[in-house]
Protein backbone atom coordinates (compact mmCIF):
# COMPACT_ATOMS: atom_id res chain seq x y z
CA UNK A 1 0.00 0.00 0.00
CA UNK A 2 1.10 3.58 -1.18
CA UNK A 3 1.19 6.78 0.97
CA UNK A 4 -1.76 7.93 -0.65
CA UNK A 5 -3.67 4.57 -0.80
CA UNK A 6 -7.01 4.30 2.03
CA UNK A 7 -6.40 2.09 4.43
CA UNK A 8 -10.31 1.64 5.85
CA UNK A 9 -8.87 0.50 9.23
CA UNK A 10 -6.88 3.81 10.00
CA UNK A 11 -7.96 4.74 13.44
CA UNK A 12 -7.13 8.48 12.12
CA UNK A 13 -10.53 7.75 10.01
CA UNK A 14 -12.50 7.66 12.83
CA UNK A 15 -11.13 10.63 14.03
CA UNK A 16 -11.37 12.69 11.14
CA UNK A 17 -14.71 11.65 11.11
CA UNK A 18 -15.90 12.59 14.85
CA UNK A 19 -13.88 15.86 14.18
CA UNK A 20 -15.83 16.70 11.23
CA UNK A 21 -18.96 16.09 13.12
CA UNK A 22 -18.33 18.29 16.26
CA UNK A 23 -16.90 21.25 13.95
CA UNK A 24 -20.67 21.10 11.71
CA UNK A 25 -22.45 21.05 15.18
CA UNK A 26 -20.23 24.00 17.32
CA UNK A 27 -20.52 26.03 13.80
CA UNK A 28 -24.56 24.87 13.93
CA UNK A 29 -24.79 26.42 17.10
CA UNK A 30 -22.63 29.50 16.85
CA UNK A 31 -25.09 30.68 14.51
CA UNK A 32 -28.16 29.73 15.93
CA UNK A 33 -26.52 32.49 18.48
CA UNK A 34 -25.96 34.89 16.22
CA UNK A 35 -29.08 34.33 14.00
CA UNK A 36 -27.36 33.12 10.79
CA UNK A 37 -27.39 30.06 8.64
CA UNK A 38 -24.48 27.27 9.06
CA UNK A 39 -24.88 27.50 4.94
CA UNK A 40 -22.77 30.72 4.97
CA UNK A 41 -20.06 29.20 6.28
CA UNK A 42 -17.11 27.45 4.40
CA UNK A 43 -15.23 24.93 6.23
CA UNK A 44 -11.61 25.36 4.68
CA UNK A 45 -9.82 22.21 5.57
CA UNK A 46 -5.82 23.58 6.11
CA UNK A 47 -3.37 20.86 4.74
CA UNK A 48 -0.04 21.88 5.97
CA UNK A 49 1.62 18.60 7.02
CA UNK A 50 -1.45 16.51 6.55
CA UNK A 51 -0.61 13.62 3.98
CA UNK A 52 -2.50 13.71 0.82
CA UNK A 53 -4.43 10.51 1.75
CA UNK A 54 -6.07 12.17 4.88
CA UNK A 55 -7.26 15.43 3.11
CA UNK A 56 -8.70 13.18 0.22
CA UNK A 57 -10.91 10.93 2.58
CA UNK A 58 -11.88 14.39 4.65
CA UNK A 59 -12.86 15.62 1.05
CA UNK A 60 -15.05 12.29 0.07
CA UNK A 61 -16.26 11.33 3.57
CA UNK A 62 -16.46 15.06 4.87
CA UNK A 63 -17.85 16.79 1.92
CA UNK A 64 -15.11 19.75 2.36
CA UNK A 65 -14.65 21.61 -0.88
CA UNK A 66 -11.34 24.08 -0.04
CA UNK A 67 -8.35 23.29 0.88
CA UNK A 68 -5.89 25.83 2.46
CA UNK A 69 -1.79 25.74 1.53
CA UNK A 70 0.61 27.49 3.43
CA UNK A 71 3.37 26.86 1.47
CA UNK A 72 4.20 26.61 -1.91
CA UNK A 73 6.59 24.36 -2.05
CA UNK A 74 4.38 21.60 0.10
CA UNK A 75 1.83 22.72 -2.40
CA UNK A 76 3.60 21.96 -5.93
CA UNK A 77 4.46 18.44 -4.02
CA UNK A 78 1.46 17.48 -2.70
CA UNK A 79 -0.83 18.95 -5.71
CA UNK A 80 -1.11 15.91 -8.18
CA UNK A 81 -2.72 13.71 -5.64
CA UNK A 82 -5.31 16.28 -4.41
CA UNK A 83 -8.78 15.04 -5.45
CA UNK A 84 -9.36 18.33 -5.16
CA UNK A 85 -7.92 20.67 -8.28
CA UNK A 86 -7.50 24.40 -8.52
CA UNK A 87 -10.76 26.05 -8.50
CA UNK A 88 -10.94 24.34 -4.91
CA UNK A 89 -7.51 25.48 -3.36
CA UNK A 90 -6.36 28.74 -1.91
CA UNK A 91 -2.88 29.39 -0.70
CA UNK A 92 -3.45 31.05 2.93
CA UNK A 93 0.36 31.70 3.86
CA UNK A 94 2.64 34.37 3.67
CA UNK A 95 3.71 34.42 0.13
CA UNK A 96 6.99 35.87 -1.30
CA UNK A 97 6.72 37.13 -4.68
CA UNK A 98 9.44 35.09 -5.79
CA UNK A 99 7.04 32.27 -5.09
CA UNK A 100 4.07 33.06 -6.80
CA UNK A 101 4.82 32.27 -10.80
CA UNK A 102 5.23 28.74 -8.85
CA UNK A 103 1.30 28.89 -7.53
CA UNK A 104 -0.18 30.62 -9.65
CA UNK A 105 -2.22 28.21 -11.91
CA UNK A 106 -2.70 25.98 -9.06
CA UNK A 107 -4.78 28.15 -6.73
CA UNK A 108 -7.93 29.91 -7.50
CA UNK A 109 -7.89 32.34 -4.10
CA UNK A 110 -4.82 34.20 -2.78
CA UNK A 111 -5.65 34.93 0.99
CA UNK A 112 -2.62 36.91 1.90
CA UNK A 113 -2.37 40.19 0.20
CA UNK A 114 -0.55 42.15 2.22
CA UNK A 115 1.56 44.53 -0.35
CA UNK A 116 0.91 46.25 -3.67
CA UNK A 117 4.47 44.82 -4.55
CA UNK A 118 2.87 41.28 -4.12
CA UNK A 119 -0.34 41.91 -5.71
CA UNK A 120 1.37 43.55 -8.81
CA UNK A 121 3.47 40.11 -9.34
CA UNK A 122 -0.13 38.19 -8.70
CA UNK A 123 -1.18 40.54 -11.57
CA UNK A 124 1.98 39.60 -13.89
CA UNK A 125 1.67 36.20 -13.17
CA UNK A 126 -2.34 35.91 -13.76
CA UNK A 127 -2.25 37.85 -16.73
CA UNK A 128 0.62 35.34 -18.36
CA UNK A 129 -1.54 32.29 -17.55
CA UNK A 130 -4.68 33.97 -18.71
CA UNK A 131 -6.68 34.27 -15.27
CA UNK A 132 -8.03 36.40 -13.42
CA UNK A 133 -7.57 35.79 -9.15
CA UNK A 134 -9.35 36.64 -6.65
CA UNK A 135 -7.31 37.92 -3.51
CA UNK A 136 -8.07 38.50 -0.20
CA UNK A 137 -6.83 41.21 1.61
CA UNK A 138 -4.59 39.94 4.69
CA UNK A 139 -4.84 42.98 7.90
CA UNK A 140 -2.74 42.71 10.75
CA UNK A 141 -5.01 43.76 13.01
CA UNK A 142 -3.62 42.68 16.24
CA UNK A 143 -0.79 45.12 14.96
CA UNK A 144 2.08 42.15 15.70
CA UNK A 145 5.54 42.30 14.24
CA UNK A 146 5.77 38.78 13.75
CA UNK A 147 2.95 38.56 11.57
CA UNK A 148 2.20 39.48 7.81
CA UNK A 149 -0.30 41.67 7.21
CA UNK A 150 -1.54 45.36 5.85
CA UNK A 151 -2.31 47.48 9.07
CA UNK A 152 -5.81 48.47 9.56
CA UNK A 153 -5.19 52.25 9.12
CA UNK A 154 -3.63 51.01 5.51
CA UNK A 155 -5.98 49.61 4.28
CA UNK A 156 -7.98 52.05 2.42
CA UNK A 157 -4.95 52.88 0.50
CA UNK A 158 -4.10 49.53 -0.31
CA UNK A 159 -7.12 48.60 -2.01
CA UNK A 160 -7.00 51.63 -4.20
CA UNK A 161 -4.12 50.25 -5.20
CA UNK A 162 -4.58 46.79 -5.73
CA UNK A 163 -7.88 47.75 -7.51
CA UNK A 164 -6.51 49.38 -10.26
CA UNK A 165 -5.31 45.64 -11.58
CA UNK A 166 -6.38 44.62 -14.29
CA UNK A 167 -5.94 40.30 -13.69
CA UNK A 168 -7.01 40.94 -9.93
CA UNK A 169 -10.11 40.51 -8.42
CA UNK A 170 -10.76 41.56 -3.89
CA UNK A 171 -13.14 39.38 -2.71
CA UNK A 172 -12.57 40.23 0.84
CA UNK A 173 -10.21 40.18 3.81
CA UNK A 174 -8.56 37.79 5.79
CA UNK A 175 -6.82 38.13 9.30
CA UNK A 176 -5.19 35.71 12.06
CA UNK A 177 -5.94 37.81 14.96
CA UNK A 178 -3.63 37.27 18.45
CA UNK A 179 -5.46 34.85 20.55
CA UNK A 180 -5.43 37.34 24.00
CA UNK A 181 -8.16 39.25 23.14
CA UNK A 182 -9.99 37.48 20.57
CA UNK A 183 -13.06 39.03 20.80
CA UNK A 184 -11.94 42.47 20.69
CA UNK A 185 -10.00 41.90 16.96
CA UNK A 186 -12.59 39.69 15.75
CA UNK A 187 -15.14 42.59 16.15
CA UNK A 188 -12.99 44.96 14.33
CA UNK A 189 -12.37 42.86 11.68
CA UNK A 190 -15.87 42.47 11.01
CA UNK A 191 -16.36 46.14 11.17
CA UNK A 192 -13.66 46.40 8.86
CA UNK A 193 -15.09 44.22 6.59
CA UNK A 194 -18.92 45.25 7.03
CA UNK A 195 -17.57 49.10 6.07
CA UNK A 196 -16.40 48.13 2.69
CA UNK A 197 -19.00 44.96 1.75
CA UNK A 198 -21.41 47.04 -0.01
CA UNK A 199 -19.10 49.49 -1.96
CA UNK A 200 -16.78 46.60 -3.03
CA UNK A 201 -19.12 43.83 -3.54
CA UNK A 202 -17.13 41.84 -1.08
CA UNK A 203 -18.34 38.18 0.11
CA UNK A 204 -15.95 36.69 1.69
CA UNK A 205 -14.24 37.05 5.30
CA UNK A 206 -11.71 34.29 6.27
CA UNK A 207 -11.54 34.56 9.59
CA UNK A 208 -10.98 32.05 12.50
CA UNK A 209 -9.00 28.62 13.25
CA UNK A 210 -8.83 25.55 15.14
CA UNK A 211 -8.86 27.26 18.64
CA UNK A 212 -11.18 30.34 17.73
CA UNK A 213 -13.69 29.11 14.63
CA UNK A 214 -16.72 29.59 17.06
CA UNK A 215 -16.34 33.08 18.14
CA UNK A 216 -15.23 33.98 14.53
CA UNK A 217 -18.40 32.87 12.99
CA UNK A 218 -20.77 35.30 15.18
CA UNK A 219 -18.57 38.03 13.91
CA UNK A 220 -19.30 37.48 10.57
CA UNK A 221 -16.92 34.96 9.34
CA UNK A 222 -17.95 33.42 6.09
CA UNK A 223 -14.94 31.23 5.75
CA UNK A 224 -12.78 29.28 8.94
CA UNK A 225 -9.63 27.67 8.35
CA UNK A 226 -9.47 24.52 10.38
CA UNK A 227 -6.46 22.06 9.95
CA UNK A 228 -5.50 20.62 13.72
CA UNK A 229 -9.60 20.47 14.21
CA UNK A 230 -10.43 18.20 11.58
CA UNK A 231 -6.42 16.17 11.42
CA UNK A 232 -5.59 16.75 14.55
CA UNK A 233 -2.16 17.71 16.13
CA UNK A 234 0.45 18.44 13.33
CA UNK A 235 3.33 16.45 13.19
CA UNK A 236 6.10 18.50 12.64
CA UNK A 237 8.98 15.67 12.04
Amino acid sequence: MTKNQLNEDDPKLKLIDARLEKIREEIKQACASCGRSPEEITVMAVTKTVAPVYINYAVKKGGLTILGENRAQELCEKYDDYLLKREHIHFIGHLQTNKVRQIIDKVSMIQSVDSLKLAKEIDLQAKKHHLSMDVLLEVNIGREETKSGVLPENLPDLLVSVSGLENIRIRGLMAIPPQNQAERYFSEMEELFQKQKKEQKWDVLSLGMSADYPLAVRHGSTMVRLGSAIFGPRNYV
